[in-house]
């Protein structure tokens, strides 16, 4: 790494894109990535959409429990 970058010819903003969304990996164990992929796969749908669904889920049940 350099001590000193030149940035007398930089765009501010160049890259910036306005309401932009940050989408997070999430790591799974294997054995739930297995589980969830054959799920996914046997109802011939998209691995985030059974995976956001679990989650909504578990998020009413603990609403309810009030967690």
């Amino acid at each position: 790494m350099k001590k000193e970058y030149d940035f007398s010819k930089a765009e501010k903003g160049k890259f910036y894109i306005e309401d932009a969304e940050m989408y997070f990996p999430v790591y799974l164990d294997p054995d739930i990535n297995k589980y969830l992929n054959d799920l996914a796969s046997k109802k011939k749908m998209d691995l985030s959409v059974i995976v956001n669904e679990i989650l909504k889920n578990n998020i009413r049940m603990s609403q309810n429990l009030n967690l």
